[in-house]
């Protein structure tokens, strides 16, 4: 992926769309190949290190604090990255300040002071982001971001992404809704059992029959 390039990964059940999230983030150790961010080979080295040289993600799960407001949640992830500790008192101007900073960027400045459990699923994945925002990731790994979320909680959550994107995040995403990665993708990839089979222009893998056969979990 080049800087600041927006790529969707898509692919059925058991393909490896998550594994490879695995993978990329640190939780899981390849078998084989390397892990590069910025050129620098990250293979084996451990998930802070990862988040420290860009890196963000969020999961198909929400994980939030349930009981803290939302821009506790945030606050605390931005005072983890200045250095700081993960607990809940003293904490510093800088970090509520890119709290906040970092709930508006999601649309979520009018609901910092809700408990983050009272949030509905679509503003939580919002919360989620912002979290992973305040450690100013460079690269922005979004697994599966519109799963469970009603009909009207797609638009506000594609825009946010398209914000964050066309502010010069790097986006890799995992997403069923190919319709939305129509909108938002330069390029897609297409996992089959494990293997890349096609890596082009939305239009391009599409019209592809072997993408269309992969995609379709029929045999290759």
């Amino acid at each position: 992926m080049a800087a600041g390039e927006f790529v969707g990964l898509i692919g059925p059940n058991g393909a490896g769309k998550t594994t490879l999230f695995n993978v990329v983030s640190g939780l899981v150790r390849p078998t084989g190949g390397r892990v590069l961010v910025d050129g620098q080979d990250v293979t084996h080295a451990a998930v802070h290190t990862r988040a420290r040289h860009g890196m963000g993600r969020t999961f198909q799960s929400s994980s939030v604090f349930p009981d803290l407001p939302a821009l506790e949640n945030v606050r605390l992830a931005a005072q983890a990255h200045r250095g700081g500790s993960m607990r809940l008192w003293g904490s510093d101007r800088g970090s509520v300040g890119r709290a906040r900073e970092c709930l508006a960027r999601v649309r979520l400045d009018e609901r910092a002071d809700h408990a983050a459990g009272s949030l509905s699923h679509g503003d939580k994945r919002k919360l989620e982001i912002a979290i992973v925002l305040a450690t100013s990731p460079r690269l922005l790994l979004l697994d599966e971001p519109m799963a469970g979320l009603g009909i009207e909680d797609v638009p506000e959550l594609v825009a946010v992404i398209r914000d964050l994107h066309e502010a010069g995040i790097t986006v890799l995403m995992v997403e069923h809704h190919i319709e939305v990665l129509f909108g938002l993708a330069d390029r897609i990839a297409v996992l089959h059992h494990g293997r890349l089979v096609g890596c082009d222009t939305p239009r391009a893998v599409m019209a592809d029959p072997l993408v269309q056969s992969a995609y379709l979990g029929e045999p290759l």
